[in-house]
């Protein structure tokens, strides 16, 4: 296989150029079609959870099974992606996520998934999601050119957004058909692709100047880079008080479908549908929005459009005019995510990408475990629970501090 770029002089860089390289095209093609897998599984977990418990809390862990391994191995993961191949490191991934969406699938088949089960096998897939997330990240100015960086990250955020408009409506269509272990089986085979284009990318050997490091030594040196880094501060404190409310979109729509609408598997994935093609469009249009907006310009807009859009949802319960407004949401969301992470990626150098935008995923995603026990029947039931079971924020801020302690420790020796 080509490899991504040369020093040759290349085509004016548009918003499509980054497709003219060939690793990076075919693997853009490949997680499209792996994205369209996941948010075909994320359809099918979700509904299959509100089959098999009524509890909103059940159907809420949901999300805090897929955010929790981010929060729990970003660090790592990042770091495991700046002192080992990052190819093999995200061919293991893949193959990991893999066996464990077969194994949900044919147990799920069988009649034998429940509730925590099912839980549990997306805390496992989570896992593979967790290593996977930051090496990807860090790999795609290994794909493009520099002038290039910035469209690349645009298109990765349209083909993620091709994937939520194709994958929940497709997934709906069959999880109605066919039930959810069929769409679990479906998305174990949409990793092969991925697999099999790192498997011929030949990466070109990395010669670096800077000494060997050690798990925990890269940690260290990574957080010590962020702590410093007042550019990299701005993006995260944005992105956090995004997503802080943000998420609650995704934990609580299948309640509103499946509660609230009244509607079946289909109306869900058309819900979700209407996000992701929202979000294409923005993608498309965002080029050209650049050119006439600065980017706090962007930001600020986008904040409020997607505040507007939640109030919507909170008080909207027809369905055709939930659709639009999921639409416009998604145009809002893109923009968002676009904007935090090719500010990310400028932000950081090579040596220290993959623990950099580590912690960029992991304060992105973090706040995500905030939106579990959210609701009124959900309140109910954790204020039923002992105080150390499912309280996110109780366990974060311990965490939080047990990082604290241990890093001032560092900082002594």
């Amino acid at each position: 296989m080509a490899q991504p770029h040369s020093g040759n002089s290349t085509p004016k860089p548009t918003a499509w150029s980054p497709l003219r390289q060939p690793v990076f095209r075919a693997l853009w093609i490949a997680s499209v079609a792996s994205n369209v897998g996941t948010w075909m599984h994320e359809v099918g977990a979700a509904w299959l959870m509100t089959s098999l418990a009524s509890s909103p809390i059940m159907v809420a862990l949901m999300q805090t099974a897929t955010s929790l391994p981010i929060f729990l191995l970003a660090l790592p993961a990042g770091a495991l992606a700046d002192i080992v191949d990052r190819r093999r490191l995200l061919i293991a991934a893949q193959l990991w996520m893999l066996v464990a969406a077969f194994l949900l699938g044919l147990l799920t088949l069988a009649g034998a998934t429940t509730p925590w089960l099912l839980v549990g096998l997306t805390f496992t897939l989570g896992l593979g999601g967790a290593m996977t997330m930051p090496t990807w990240q860090a790999i795609v100015p290994e794909l493009v050119p520099r002038s290039e960086l910035v469209s690349a990250v645009t298109l990765g955020g349209l083909g993620f957004n091709l994937a939520r408009a194709v994958g929940p409506a497709l997934g709906g269509l069959i999880v109605a058909a066919a039930g959810a272990g069929s769409v679990f089986i479906l998305n174990a085979v949409s990793f092969l692709g991925v697999v099999v284009v790192l498997y011929c990318w030949r990466r070109p050997a990395r010669v670096s100047v800077l000494p060997a490091e050690r798990m925990i030594g890269a940690m260290r040196s990574g957080l010590r880079y962020v702590r410093h880094a007042p550019a990299l501060h701005a993006v995260l404190a944005r992105s956090s008080l995004f997503i802080l409310c943000g998420s609650a979109l995704w934990a609580l729509l299948p309640l509103l479908a499946r509660r609230e609408l009244g509607i079946g598997a289909v109306g869900y994935g058309v819900l979700l549908g209407c996000l992701g093609a929202g979000a294409i469009t923005g993608g498309a249009a965002l080029p050209a929005v650049r050119r006439a907006f600065t980017p706090d310009m962007l930001v600020v807009g986008a904040s409020l459009l997607f505040a507007v859009v939640l109030a919507a949802l909170a008080t909207l319960r027809n369905f055709v005019p939930l659709c639009i407004v999921m639409f416009i949401g998604g145009m809002a969301w893109l923009t968002l995510l676009s904007s935090f992470n090719s500010c990310a990626q400028a932000a950081v150098p090579a040596w220290v990408r993959g623990r950099a935008l580590a912690v960029y995923l992991l304060v992105f995603l973090a706040d995500r475990l905030s939106v579990a026990p959210c609701g009124e029947q959900s309140r109910s039931i954790v204020e039923s629970l002992p105080p150390s079971f499912m309280r996110p924020w109780d366990w974060q801020q311990d965490l939080l501090s047990r990082c604290v302690i241990g890093w001032e420790n560092w900082e002594r020796n």
